[in-house]
């Protein structure tokens, strides 16, 4: 995508313009004070504008967008990141934002800017003291538009705007009662603290795991709202029900997240720094995953799983860390806003669940 230069057509060095040709042999004299006053201001903003970058071999537009906003400070969630990298995509003339090859060149001056935008507003921003500082990071964090703009905090409740149409859809649906909806959210809250996710991340996970918190989903082999697995060592054994599994469908979802807590405890998530959509979501899918830190590397998760998962949504294509950021995010749009086909749980069938090796880091 071309940008036209406006250095063509205005004096931005507030110099008077040339009218004959004894001026303008002096204009090009003076072409190096000249040059020096276009770097300075406007000059410098522009040369941002039009700076490239050159795609290297393992270059993703996410992380490519993870970057950049790394460089200016802002924290972006899983689904941030996915937008910005659309917007890189279309900014860019790319089709598909999950191919770039090594030797394109991305033009970043737009996402520069509106990242710069965002940073400015972000800094105005006074979070309340009642929120937990991690919390509020990852709040301030999902609030950041694509409309260059960011929502002040006035509470917690008004933030979280995924975890709370999931919450309301269950509540809908008769997975949750009513009177127990704020003690199911604020126990959310406490967990998500705790192990460094974001609260929407988690309704995103329970959307594909359970249909939105459904404490009753099974496929008779993992149970609940984040399908614990029997077996030794995996997700039922791992938070104490080794012995009658199919007892955490008698539990609601308040009580279920208490296993959550455990069973997070357990499987290792990573605490020296936030985690993210993909990394949560592999602690309870295939958690031997999560050594496969490249963001289109084929994970290898055996059986079948849900098609939003898979490059493309085609089940015959690998699944990625990148697709399964893509396939939540999807997923959860799909549910939350229109009538779905009833749901059917994702987690893998019996006989391709029998087919795993015990002995592997599996605990889900």
């Amino acid at each position: 995508m071309r940008i036209e230069d406006p250095t063509q057509r205005a004096n931005l060095s507030g110099l008077p313009q040339a009218t004959n040709h004894r001026k303008s042999i002096a204009s090009k004299e003076s072409s190096n004070s000249s040059e020096a006053l276009t770097r300075s201001g406007f000059g410098k903003v522009l040369e941002q504008t039009h700076e490239n970058r050159l795609v290297k071999s393992g270059d993703t537009l996410i992380g490519i967008v993870r970057q950049q906003a790394q460089a200016q400070g802002l924290a972006l969630n899983s689904h941030q990141e996915y937008q910005w990298a659309r917007s890189l995509a279309t900014h860019n003339g790319i089709a598909n934002p999950n191919k770039i090859y090594p030797g394109q060149h991305i033009q970043l001056g737009q996402l520069r800017a509106q990242l710069s935008e965002s940073t400015l507003v972000t800094q105005k921003q006074s979070l309340p003291e009642t929120i937990p500082t991690s919390l509020a990071l990852a709040q301030r964090s999902s609030n950041l538009s694509m409309g260059n703009s960011v929502i002040p905090i006035k509470n917690a409740s008004s933030n979280n705007t995924v975890l709370n149409q999931t919450l309301d859809r269950a509540v809908s649906r008769g997975f949750i009662p009513a009177g127990q909806r704020q003690d199911v959210y604020n126990k959310i809250l406490q967990v998500a603290e705790k192990h460094h996710f974001s609260p929407d991340d988690f309704a995103r996970l329970t959307l594909m795991e359970s249909d939105g918190m459904n404490p009753a989903a099974t496929n008779q082999r993992c149970h609940g709202i984040i399908q614990f697995c029997d077996g030794p060592s995996r997700g039922a054994a791992s938070v104490g029900w080794a012995q009658a599994p199919q007892n955490i469908l008698r539990l609601s979802v308040y009580q279920q997240l208490h296993l959550v807590d455990t069973y997070f405890d357990k499987v290792g998530l990573k605490k020296d720094r936030p985690v993210t959509l993909d990394e949560l979501y592999l602690a309870v899918l295939h958690p031997a995953s999560r050594s496969e830190a490249r963001p289109e590397a084929p994970l290898g998760i055996p059986g079948k799983q849900a098609r939003h998962l898979y490059e493309g949504q085609n089940p015959k294509a690998p699944i990625t860390r990148v697709s399964i950021v893509q396939g939540l995010i999807q997923n959860a749009i799909d549910r939350l806003n229109g009538p779905v086909k009833p749901a059917r749980i994702e987690a893998q069938n019996t006989s391709n669940y029998d087919a795993l090796d015990p002995k592997r880091t599996w605990v889900r």
